[in-house]
């Protein structure tokens, strides 16, 4: 459920806007995106487990306020990251 080391600094590496970037709002969604797909999948194998579900739904709410709050200080930073991840607003 958890990203491991190699992922993430992929991760990092793929959506950082600067050298040794771990904070910008691209590399926080990135890596919020990842752990969501990872317990959806986990969610689909096992549906009644209520806590997880419970993390995911946290992870998709702080995803939509850092998309949000990107979305109002620049915009063509949060097209191009909703088109690179693949989400659908």
């Amino acid at each position: 459920m958890s990203i491991t080391a190699e992922r993430r600094t992929t991760l990092i590496g793929e959506y950082a806007t600067a050298i040794h970037d771990t904070g910008s709002p691209e590399v926080q969604v990135a890596l919020l995106s990842e752990r969501i797909s990872n317990l959806t999948d986990h969610l689909k194998t096992h549906a009644k487990d209520f806590h997880s579900r419970r993390g995911l739904l946290m992870l998709v709410g702080r995803r939509r306020s850092l998309l949000d709050y990107l979305k109002r200080k620049d915009e063509a930073r949060y097209q191009a990251l909703i088109s690179r991840l693949g989400l659908r607003r």
